[in-house]
């Protein structure tokens, strides 16, 4: 089983989008803080905050914490003694209690359409701090907290809220955290649903007490309950988030602890923003977690940060993208000081039509894209070097059928020159013979390009702008789907450090944009996946209609 694990989302549903189009697994957890606000702008946001602080301080005046801030509202204006302020300020928090109310619900239903067509695996949410209820919104079938669900023989069961007041969310709607410090194993909400299901897999907002839940402002923040249910059951893991600077795998008495930090973007105590982006892909085999990617959503790609495994009772931590891990240590972003870039116009198009099709990304596509990922990983061990794939064709698109073929382009790392052609070379030809030999017997493919890494590296270093293999690099890299990204990435960093000479090269590209689609003609492809959506229910826009005719004009040359 494959499972991926976000947390802290804080309403950056963009990056949800990308995590499940781009991404394979049976199981995503999608943990709170959903949301980040209960207004579409920060103005409202700001002056609700400022109304329930005013009556959250009133209310602790009075003695009166116990009652919910909306009650307490209410029985003040209720009082016909109470002052003509109180009586401004509580019709206007009322007034934007059932605004934010009906915000919320909006924008859960945004989320949940962004899951509802990634039909093959389990989708579920877990409410924060920051969250209604869910079992009051449109994610009520998605909700894991107090459920559990079973997959591949494993229990995951969870529990959301957090033993924190947040200002700025409505008192009423939020999850009732039943698990705090002054809540004992008898009498608390969450021991009693663990003890009851026996979880294998615990989904909390709150991390467990003194493991990955120190907070920048102070000490630990963690659930003491929670700690001992996991030290005194067998649990295989234990997810959190909340404290997004604690991230990191821990492993005590057989559990492992994850915390990824934040995935949405946040503003931050001292009023920087933290890009985010950072989740967990975990493989359990034999009720047992193989291998843990520490990975990174930033600008539509997947970054792979860091590999955990087990090995003779010890965590052990590889780290494969040091500069995303170090930013991340030292609290900086590495990702947004980035320079914006735009591509070139063709390209540009054929990724907005990419994206529309991907949404409808077909079960048939995800199996293909996960057994290329193991046929890739395979290669290396035997081939004993870096290779990655770019995959083309309906397999980019997310639209494969089972009669569907596969294209892609190989890269490699290679000391020869072939200068015959890489049809020729000797370390291609051991990586198309086992690529035949595990693929052949049960899909066609195509291997329509292999591109040496060390020669792109030395072109970007010098600058050398007539470097065919590059050109196609950039080309590639544009628009294609990648399968063990993390061995592009440090190449494709380093493009993208000199702008102008990937924006330039891209200039130069459009006769590769015909090996692309070498395959088969491109008019017939886009007729086919029209046909598999129109099979699915689904009817092309108008919208992205235009945007096809007007790409394959300027693929054929008939641009302005």
């Amino acid at each position: 089983m494959k499972l991926i694990y976000a947390t802290d989302i804080h309403g950056d549903f963009e990056k949800v989008k990308t995590l499940l189009y781009g991404t394979v697994a049976d199981v995503y957890i999608i943990a709170g803080d959903l949301i980040d606000i209960p207004f579409y702008n920060m103005g409202s946001s700001i002056r609700y905050h400022e109304l329930q602080s005013y009556f959250h301080g009133l209310r602790r005046k009075m003695g009166a914490e116990d009652t919910l801030i909306e009650d307490f509202v209410a029985e003040m204006l209720d009082d016909p003694e109470v002052s003509e302020e109180i009586q401004d300020a509580g019709t206007r928090y009322q007034q934007y209690t059932i605004r934010a109310r009906r915000v919320m619900q909006q924008k859960y239903k945004v989320l949940k359409n962004i899951i509802y067509t990634k039909q093959k695996p389990h989708i579920l949410c877990l409410p924060g701090n920051y969250d209604m209820d869910l079992k009051f919104t449109s994610l009520h079938d998605n909700d894991l907290h107090l459920h559990w669900y079973q997959e591949d023989g494993l229990k995951i069961g969870g529990y959301g809220g957090a033993a924190v007041w947040t200002a700025g969310i409505p008192e009423r709607y939020i999850v009732k955290y039943q698990a705090g410090m002054k809540a004992d194993e008898t009498h608390n909400e969450m021991y009693r649903f663990f003890r009851a299901v026996k979880p294998d897999i615990i989904v909390t907002h709150q991390p467990a007490y003194g493991i990955n839940d120190h907070t920048s402002y102070g000490g630990p923040v963690g659930s003491p309950s929670l700690r001992t249910y996991c030290e005194n059951n067998e649990v295989l893991l234990c997810l959190s988030g909340h404290a997004h600077d604690a991230w990191g795998v821990h492993l005590s008495d057989n559990t492992l602890y994850l915390n990824p930090s934040n995935f949405g973007e946040v503003t931050t105590a001292s009023g920087e923003v933290s890009e985010g982006g950072f989740f967990y892909q975990i493989e359990i085999k034999d009720r047992a977690a193989k291998k843990i990617v520490f990975r990174k959503i930033c600008n539509g790609k997947v970054f792979d940060v860091a590999d955990y495994y087990v090995k003779d009772g010890h965590l052990v931590e590889k780290i494969i993208d040091q500069g995303r891990y170090t930013s991340l240590k030292n609290g900086r972003n590495h990702d947004a000081v980035d320079v914006k870039y735009s591509h070139i116009p063709e390209i540009e198009l054929f990724n907005e039509i990419k994206k529309f099709y991907r949404t409808f990304q077909t079960a048939e596509a995800e199996d293909r894209i996960d057994i290329l990922e193991d046929v890739v990983q395979l290669l290396e061990n035997n081939i004993q070097g870096p290779i990655a794939l770019d995959v083309m064709g309906s397999v980019n698109m997310g639209i494969s059928q089972s009669t569907s073929d596969i294209d892609f382009v190989i890269y490699v790392r290679c000391d020869s020159k072939c200068i015959d052609g890489f049809g020729k070379c000797a370390y291609f030809k051991r990586a198309e013979n086992m690529l035949r030999e595990v693929l052949g017997t049960k899909y066609d493919f195509d291997i329509l390009d292999c591109v040496d890494l060390n020669l792109v590296e030395k072109s970007i270093r010098e600058k050398n702008y007539e470097c065919e293999t590059t050109q196609r690099f950039v080309a590639y890299r544009a628009m294609c789907r990648p399968i063990n990204y993390r061995v592009i990435a440090p190449v494709e960093d380093m493009l993208n450090k000199e702008i102008l000479f990937r924006k330039e090269l891209e200039g130069s590209v459009q006769s590769y944009l015909k090996i692309f689609t070498a395959t088969t003609p491109h008019m017939m492809s886009f007729k086919k996946y029209e046909s598999r959506l129109s099979a699915l229910g689904v009817r092309l826009p108008e919208s992205i209609r235009r945007k096809i005719t007007q790409y394959l004009k300027e693929e054929n040359g008939e641009g302005e």
